[in-house]
């Protein structure tokens, strides 16, 4: 097995240099599988790897005269070896070479994003352990609900995040496929042992039944995938954007020293890096459209998908790569409020105990519908008034003094009733 190269940044790994790295790699891997079973001079082959070598510039050069690439590279390729290069690329089609180099660049990314969302997966898990007693009012329609911690909040992104490192995970053998096997896919002018020789010297499973190009249903499936991965990156920056609110402001991001947030007033400091997120989830989703319409090519092959993927695969790899980059800074460096959690979470009297007085109340005899319309009148007189006191109001309702003593009722307004089952969660994740 031929090893990888040394992981560069995401964009290096879709340089035209890089590509064509990974060309000459599966032509070399075909050559030394050939000398293998003897259909070429393995003497040629050691020639060939001592002088196999291209220039990017050169490969351009000519394509602009032969207006095909892979006929510019191999070209360019047997300038640099000579006279045996004509057991370069011998019984070989293009797709052969292109679609089995891709699966290289491919691996090469999962590679450096699974990195990446290993690296935010230890920030979210910090920081939910951080907050793992940070009490904070959960929403519902954007409504006040009833109380959580911000650590919980937390904790539904780690379960979000590691279901992603599986699917990566399961993606790398997904993408790890690569054929040899010529025109059409019928293996006319090579042998499918020499398609299982090359593939097993690259790393990669040999495709089932390709036609003259590996079926794009795997390569939609890895775009989704990564489709996915930024969907919830979005999930996560919507909601800091929403907790950032000046009238919410229960988590902000992180603001630099000189930093500016407005042009025309000083004061404003706003959610930038969450709304950029935002923004890419968008553009990445409209890359998953694209990728699921090259799947639906002519006959055994055609070329509408090359145009589409010289565009999308690289842009997809690159903001998935920069996304999770961004949102594991943004939550390491999260500031997080709880006073104005506490704050939040008491408006209007602590009206989102309700449910507790509404169970309470049941528990001491009420039916419930009775119950109901007691804590709902009470609760809809304190709601959105400045004035307005929930528990103060339902502390002297008689209708619930008669079934509740002061201490029961100071029960019901205790948020830690509400945090009792939640060390279950953490103890699931292994926080």
């Amino acid at each position: 097995m031929i090893e990888r190269y040394t992981l560069p940044e995401m964009g290096n790994l879709w340089s035209e240099a890089y590509k064509l790295k990974t060309w000459l790699q599966v032509e070399i891997a075909v050559c030394e599988a050939q000398a293998e079973l003897g259909y070429i001079p393995s003497e040629a082959v050691a020639e060939i790897k001592a002088k196999a070598n291209f220039d990017p510039k050169r490969v351009l050069e000519i394509e602009a005269e032969v207006r095909h690439d892979m006929i510019a590279f191999l070209t360019n390729v047997n300038e640099f070896v000579g006279d045996t290069g004509r057991y370069i690329h011998l019984g070989l089609t293009s797709s052969d070479v292109l679609d089995t180099a891709l699966a290289l660049q491919l691996i090469a990314s999962l590679d450096l994003l699974l990195q990446c969302l290993e690296d935010l997966i230890q920030a979210i898990r910090h920081k939910a352990r951080e907050h793992r007693y940070t009490v904070m009012i959960g929403r519902s329609h954007g409504i006040h609900a009833e109380p959580m911690t911000f650590g919980f909040k937390l904790a539904g992104w780690l379960a979000e995040v590691l279901r992603h490192q599986e699917r990566l995970q399961i993606l790398q053998k997904t993408i790890a496929v690569g054929k040899i096997s010529g025109a059409v896919g019928t293996y006319a002018n090579i042998e499918p042992r020499v398609e299982a020789l090359a593939c097993q010297k690259l790393g990669l499973k040999t495709d089932t039944a390709s036609t003259q190009v590996i079926s794009r249903d795997i390569h939609a499936d890895y775009v989704q995938q990564l489709a996915l991965v930024a969907a919830s990156i979005e999930r996560f920056a919507v909601e800091i954007r929403n907790l950032q609110k000046t009238d919410v402001l229960e988590v902000e991001e992180f603001f630099a020293k000189g930093q500016k947030g407005s042009s025309a007033m000083p004061h404003k400091r706003n959610p930038i890096r969450s709304e950029r997120l935002t923004g890419m989830a968008r553009l990445l989703r409209s890359h998953a459209g694209a990728v699921l319409e090259n799947v639906a090519l002519w006959h055994e092959r055609d070329i509408s998908h090359s145009s589409v993927e010289r565009v999308v695969l690289p842009d997809a790899c690159i903001l998935t790569h920069f996304m999770l980059h961004e949102i594991t800074d943004l939550v390491t460096n999260l500031l997080v409020y709880p006073q104005n959690m506490e704050r939040n979470l008491n408006c209007y009297g602590g009206v989102v105990f309700s449910q507790r007085v509404l169970l309470t109340l049941i528990d001491k005899g009420l039916n419930r519908e009775e119950a109901y319309a007691i804590v709902q009148q009470s609760a809809h007189t304190a709601w959105n008034k400045p004035e307005g006191n929930f528990r103060d109001l339902i502390s002297k309702d008689p209708r619930v003094t008669q079934k509740l003593s002061p201490p029961e009722i100071d029960a019901c307004f205790d948020p830690q009733h509400h945090l009792r089952h939640l060390d279950q969660v953490y103890q699931r994740l292994g926080i």
